[in-house]
């Protein structure tokens, strides 16, 4: 298991049970990854280990668990392969440069080894060339990829892999007597959001009515869980399909973005069109740090960050906000703002998210005009009229205490668009 943390409709875990011979489930802490974390307390490793504990509790009633390494994964395969040896390897497929590498090299290692290697899609309902252009060449332009995307899912459908159904397959092992825990790892016990997901079949119906508007409840909250495969993207998107196109959408944009992280991974280092890379950003760190902190005197820009600081979610609108406020009216390079909501959204998908900074930038495929420049007044005025969303996160609202504006919007704005012209002359 990586990222399809379930037992329900997981295509790997169907497939090697289909097999009719004992399956043992591992799942392994990438120290290559935890190394990399900036902070001894994160939401997404908790949020792994909890759904770790709460799935072992479902397989105490067959005798089993899942079986937990902490290590690099090379290391962890190559032990297994000396210490427990098996047959067969099976796991979904990953489509992020660091997964794509270490997958490649641990298949070639179990198949020197004569380890038959299988491996599925399972997080995506089309992947890598699957939705093309006629030419076979990958879309770049969000519309017409959705138009193939829904044309060629009612010619194909959505499959279910009952994988729950089967396992009684799985081999038995003696069950945890202990949770495992993130001290074990080395890291501090953190709180973190629910790891079994619940759909609102009501909010999403309403998804196109209300998504806008952060003040209410009117977003799924189901990212993470995308994320990190406790719910099946097929689930998911069956009932999408069924009961609001806005949010199928939104499943398809996720979708369009990872096929052009896998067609195009030169964007994780720079523009997806390379003509940005030249702009002159300001790259102020003393507003980055504002902005970071939520103190920019921007009322609905500095909610959504310290709503993303205490609970790892931010809503779509604001981010959409927080985003563009800081590319466009701070000048501040994207990829800086990038790599703070990496480390700090429990719905973090690098595809996503490079995605998203990119089209609020400008500087990505399909992505909003250099021109388009969000006024965040505005955008309050309009999606919290009555403040109540800014007033939930800044209890020092409307007081002395509430910092003046960092910057003038309009000539932020005038300082934006001359900035970005230079790089066509």
């Amino acid at each position: 298991m990586r990222r399809d943390l379930r037992l329900d409709d997981n295509r790997a875990l169907y497939e090697a049970l289909q097999k009719k011979q004992p399956v043992r489930i591992i799942f392994i802490i990438d120290t290559q990854i935890l190394a990399q974390l900036p902070d001894k307390s994160d939401r997404r490793l908790q949020f792994i280990i909890n759904r770790i504990n709460h799935l072992n509790q479902v397989l105490n009633g067959f005798h089993t668990k899942i079986h937990t390494y902490t290590g690099k994964p090379d290391e962890v395969f190559k032990n297994l392969l000396v210490s427990e040896p098996f047959e067969g390897l099976f796991f979904n497929r990953d489509y992020e440069p660091y997964a794509l590498e270490r997958d490649s090299r641990i298949s070639r290692m179990c198949m020197e080894k004569g380890v038959f290697v299988a491996t599925f899609k399972d997080q995506v309902l089309f992947e890598k060339t699957e939705v093309v252009k006629q030419d076979n060449t990958p879309y770049t332009v969000f519309t017409p990829y959705s138009k193939t995307w829904k044309r060629q899912l009612q010619t194909v459908g959505i499959s279910r892999y009952p994988s729950e159904d089967l396992l009684a397959g799985i081999e038995k092992s003696k069950p945890e007597e202990e949770g495992f825990s993130a001290e074990k790892a080395g890291f501090c016990t953190t709180a973190t959001a629910d790891v079994v997901p619940e759909i609102s079949h009501e909010i999403i119906g309403h998804y196109d009515k209300t998504r806008n508007l952060p003040y209410l409840d009117g977003t799924s909250r189901l990212g993470h869980h995308l994320r990190f495969g406790t719910l099946s993207i097929r689930k998911l998107a069956s009932i999408a399909l069924k009961a609001n196109e806005t949010y199928l959408n939104e499943l398809i944009w996720r979708e369009f973005f990872m096929q052009i992280l896998y067609h195009f991974p030169h964007v994780t280092a720079g523009s997806f069109k390379p003509q940005y890379d030249a702009i002159a950003w300001e790259n102020d760190l003393s507003g980055f740090q504002r902005w970071k902190e939520g103190t920019t005197g921007f009322p609905l820009v500095d909610a959504g960050m310290r709503e993303l600081k205490e609970t790892g979610f931010m809503h779509n609108r604001v981010r959409m906000v927080s985003a563009g406020f800081l590319v466009k009216d701070l000048l501040i390079d994207w990829r800086l703002g990038e790599a703070w909501f990496a480390q700090h959204l429990l719905d973090y998908e690098l595809a996503s998210n490079n995605g998203n900074w990119q089209w609020a930038a400008g500087t990505g495929c399909d992505a909003a005009p250099y021109f388009r420049i969000f006024n965040p007044t505005e955008q309050q005025k309009k999606f919290d009229p009555e403040y109540i969303y800014i007033k939930k996160w800044i209890p020092e609202f409307g007081t002395s205490r509430y910092p003046s504006i960092i910057v003038n919007h309009t000539m932020a704005r005038k300082r934006t668009l001359a900035r970005y012209k230079e790089i066509f002359l």
